[in-house]
């Protein structure tokens, strides 16, 4: 009998390592795991697994033990249609044990309590050193779990006050695309959440890649963390400011300030500052300056270009003013930015 559980012991040993192999270490992908939670909305298992499933980066899958509750009762309310009663996971909690990045959906009626094996496997997650990104009401399960504790996050703007009364010890961003605290992301509805995965692909892979990801899914680049989910004032599409905007990138190497982008729109200077910031969520130099960083950043992840002449492309001027910026904004050296994300 000894002898036999000893070989049912190592029979599971042997089971469990190759298990961890598939999952964690197959070619060296990142493993994603997408958190089925109860009353789980459809869209956002399926934007995750998509967009990271566009790169042979990343390897996706869906997991939880917990099957979303029936659709279709006319008096449940979880009824509703965009609740994913087709979605069930395809690994355990368990398998979460193994992965670099976790997905927390949103969910219908973030009130209501999400299983506590759920929001355990979250904990130890975060604990071991995982990144997580919840997306919408996905918040929620974060911060039942306690990782959200003494940390900023955002969620969708119907959500921030509820999202505040329920957790204070949450330090909630209004009207914010995503917050990035640590290794904690916190997005808005389902589309910032694409801003907010393609921030991802950015980090581990490069702009360039990004780039091929939002048009593979027909989404612009990177959006800035700090832009709006909303403006209260419409601005009629005639005076939209794109095309001062699409001006700057275009003409990135060239001396650009607030006086010249308002000229450009036919704006006073003071009237283009508030429209700028209210399309944008950022003041006109600021937005300058990250799209510097970005144009950058494609030039070492694509050519072969001195530092120096990159630095005069994009507008840095002389090598070490960009050496000094580069490093301060995206925290690598140019050389260091380009062995690991260069081509």
């Amino acid at each position: 009998m000894c002898h036999l559980r000893q070989g049912s012991c190592h029979s599971r040993q042997k089971a469990r390592g190759r298990r961890e192999h598939q999952l964690q270490y197959e070619e060296g992908r990142i493993v994603v795991a997408v958190l089925a939670v109860p009353r789980v909305y459809a869209l956002d298992v399926s934007i995750p697994a998509h967009m990271f499933g566009q790169h042979p980066g990343y390897r996706v899958f869906v997991c939880g033990d917990h099957q979303p509750g029936p659709v279709g009762d006319p008096g449940d309310r979880s009824s509703h249609v965009d609740v994913a009663a087709g979605i069930r996971p395809t690994h355990s909690l368990a398998d979460m044990e193994y992965a670099d990045i976790v997905v927390v959906p949103g969910y219908e009626d973030p009130h209501l309590p999400v299983p506590e094996d759920c929001l355990k496997a979250l904990k130890l997650a975060v604990e071991r050193g995982a990144r997580v990104v919840a997306v919408c009401t996905g918040v929620f399960a974060l911060a039942a779990s306690g990782v959200l504790n003494g940390k900023a996050a955002t969620t969708h703007w119907r959500h921030t006050g509820q999202l505040r009364e329920m957790y204070p010890g949450v330090d909630v961003v209004e009207n914010r695309l995503f917050v990035e605290d640590g290794a904690v992301l916190t997005s808005a509805g389902a589309g910032a959440g694409i801003d907010a995965y393609l921030h991802i692909v950015q980090t581990d892979f490069g702009a360039t890649v990004a780039d091929g990801v939002a048009k593979e899914v027909v989404f612009p680049s990177v959006r800035g963390a700090d832009e709006p989910q909303y403006t209260d004032v419409l601005t009629p599409s005639r005076e939209s400011l794109r095309a001062t905007r699409e001006w700057v990138v275009e003409n990135i190497g060239s001396p650009v300030t607030v006086q010249r982008m308002a000229d450009h729109s036919l704006l006073s200077r003071r009237t283009f500052i508030r429209r700028f910031v209210r399309e944008t969520g950022m003041p006109p130099m600021q937005w300058v300056a990250l799209q510097r960083i970005l144009s950058a950043r494609r030039l070492l992840e694509s050519s072969d270009w001195p530092v120096e002449r990159i630095a005069a492309a994009t507008g840095f001027g002389t090598a070490s003013n960009f050496r000094t910026i580069f490093r301060r904004e995206v925290g690598a050296t140019p050389t260091a930015y380009r062995k690991l994300h260069g081509g």
